[in-house]
């Protein structure tokens, strides 16, 4: 299985805003995690390996840290024209098979992907209070097919140095999964046809 590395968007970068569908029937945009004191986004989809392996940890991190006024949004980018097993339908599926209680979005157009510089599932970005990143890369060191647990230690440090009103260390390693399923035509500058999975 080829891998691909997320783009690791600059630090500092302001949260681009979005509008998209939520699993729910609900349009989500932005301004409706205002109050939250840190903003988690995730990239993921149904399909991928790297997402199914850490599935049940995304789960539990949601579940924690939302009681923690930290917000949690999913977002599957994927063309789900050659991916159906990706498709809004299958995404309701997944939320309540997973147990997931954070919105799990649908970016049909791939727009807010692409202003996310999103490359792979899991793509992981950590927001502050105010908004401005400061953290995209892995959940943790687990991969599928490695003995390593599936913690979200990466992920959690950074959103406990949020909540401490610490800045997380600049030092981050990438998440690594699937590329990201871009619709014929519409790969966006960033994406590098080399790391195809």
């Amino acid at each position: 299985m080829v891998k691909t590395a997320s783009t690791m968007l600059e630090l500092g970068a302001k949260a681009p805003d979005f509008s998209l569908v939520n699993v729910d029937g609900r349009t989500l945009c932005l301004a409706d995690f205002a109050d939250a004191s840190a903003l988690v986004v995730v990239f993921m989809c149904n399909h991928c390996p790297f997402v199914k392996h850490v599935a049940a940890e995304l789960a539990r991190f949601g579940h924690e840290y939302q009681a923690k006024n930290v917000a949690l949004v999913g977002i599957n980018s994927n063309d789900v024209s050659k991916h159906p097993q990706d498709s809004p339908e299958q995404m309701v599926h997944e939320a309540e098979g997973q147990g997931y209680t954070f919105p799990y979005l649908f970016d049909d157009t791939q727009e807010v992907a692409k202003t996310y510089r999103a490359a792979c599932t899991p793509d992981f970005f950590v927001f502050d209070a105010n908004r401005k990143l400061v953290y995209r890369g892995q959940l943790d060191a687990s991969r599928p097919g490695s003995d390593i647990p599936v913690t979200g230690a990466d992920l959690r440090a950074a959103v406990d140095a949020v909540l401490a009103g610490k800045t997380p260390s600049a030092e981050q390693t990438p998440s690594i999964g699937c590329n990201i399923k871009w619709r014929a035509g519409n790969e966006p500058k960033y994406f590098d046809p080399a790391g195809v999975s």
